[in-house]
Parts: C-alpha cells; structure tokens; sequence
C-alpha cells in the first residue's frame, strides 16, 4: 500500500496496511534521536512491513526497556521502533521515510511535557 526510504535509498520497505495512530512524539529520545523538536511514526502490525532492501544494513539500540529503535547504518536515517508492552505485535515507522502519499486524518501531539522550549507550533 505505501513504499519508503531511507535518505541514502539503501533502506526500502513496503507497509501492506494503511498505517494508524500517527503521532507527533515529544519526548526527549525521539527529539535526540531525530535531531529534532519531535519525531512523527506511524504503526503498522509488525507483519505488514516488508523489507524490500537493506535489512542488513539496520542497526538495533535498545533505548528503554522493551523499545527498540532501528535504523541504516549507512546514512543514520531512524526507520522504526518497536517493543511496545501494550502492542508488541505493532512496529512504529517514522512517517517522513514514506515515498507514497500519506495523508493520515489525524495526528495527536504526545509527550507534550517535554516540548521543546522553543517550538512555536506543532
């Protein structure tokens, strides 16, 4: 159903489900991680997302507990994060490496309490 990359195009993968819960996500690992005020995913069940290239070249970081977080060794583009207690069967899929149009109907601001300072919207 949609296709994406990663920003060096080694990484390819494919989601065969419309991905849900979209989310604009403000705590402090996904802003370090992303380099960013915030980091956008998507879930998908963890068997809709197909890799079509470059599994190889992901790399795992365990960044709390159960959560891991993947992404390409090559260009260090962040691909997804999974380990959820609460829906271990889902992977979240950072939403900017999505090729196809997706234009989710909503998108809900969580970690709010961690908000960069000096971000005016969002």
């Amino acid at each position: 159903m949609h296709q994406g990359s990663c920003l060096c195009g080694a990484v390819v993968l494919r989601l065969r489900s419309e991905p849900k819960a979209v989310t604009n996500c403000h705590c402090r690992m996904c802003q370090k991680q992303h380099g960013a005020a915030f980091a956008t995913y998507a879930s998908v069940p963890r068997a809709d997302l197909e890799y079509l290239s470059g599994q190889e070249l992901l790399t795992s970081y365990r960044s709390s507990g159960s959560v891991i977080r993947k992404f390409c060794s090559v260009c260090g583009s962040n691909i997804e994060w999974s380990g959820s207690a609460d829906f271990p069967d889902w992977v979240s899929i950072a939403v900017a490496l999505i090729d196809t149009r997706f234009q989710p109907k909503s998108i809900q601001n969580i970690h709010l309490d961690s908000k960069a300072c000096w971000l005016q919207n969002g």
